[in-house]
């Protein structure tokens, strides 16, 4: 290691004080680049992940839609109500055709031609919405017991919506199966075969 260390000093690497030559211990030129660094840090935090920045903006969308309610809702009036309404306003900006209970395509996972029934908001980008704006809730101060997108009403629509477009749609919902680890049952497996001593 030391010999690294006299390699950045004889080629003048900035990593040293100086390059080693005329600045009294040559260590005022690292603390200077290090509180540098902290300070840019402080001033530039790290990057939010696609999940943090997508919560930030269902946050920032649904202040929105209560200010513009009228009368304008508060954050602390919310109740599940208002999320219900919230997430049959999304419905317009849908991009899911979701067929009536009357239309000759009801039920038919590939329909032969087009049909003029309504594009609605996907249930899994309901119930993923729903979650994060659940997360979002409380790390705004908000209480686990009132949230509002942890109403059984929540819960119930959500069904609904899941249930309604699997018959609508023709594609029955299978709830994703957890996968084992299958080191684990390797593992468990081996064990079993061979008794302590």
């Amino acid at each position: 290691m030391s010999g690294n260390k006299g390699k950045h000093i004889a080629e003048g690497s900035s990593r040293s004080g100086g390059g080693g030559g005329g600045c009294g211990d040559g260590d005022g030129g690292n603390n200077a680049i290090g509180l540098h660094q902290q300070q840019q840090q402080q001033q530039n935090p790290p990057p939010l992940s696609r999940y943090e920045s997508q919560k930030r903006r269902d946050w920032n969308t649904f202040g929105q839609y209560l200010r513009n309610q009228r009368p304008p809702v508060a954050l602390s009036q919310c109740n599940a109500n208002h999320v219900l309404d919230f997430l049959r306003y999304l419905d317009q900006f849908g991009k899911t055709k979701v067929h009536l209970q009357g239309c000759v395509f009801f039920g038919q996972p590939e329909p032969p031609g087009p049909c003029t029934c309504p594009l609605k908001q996907a249930w899994g980008s309901l119930d993923a919405l729903i979650g994060r704006l659940r997360a979002a809730y409380e790390e705004n101060g908000g209480l686990p017991e009132t949230n509002p997108f942890a109403s059984g009403a929540i819960r119930v629509h959500l069904r609904e919506v899941r249930d309604s477009q699997a018959k609508a749609r023709g594609i029955p919902y299978k709830k994703k199966k957890k996968k084992r680890n299958p080191m684990k049952a390797i593992t468990d497996h081996e064990s079993s075969s061979f008794p302590m001593q």
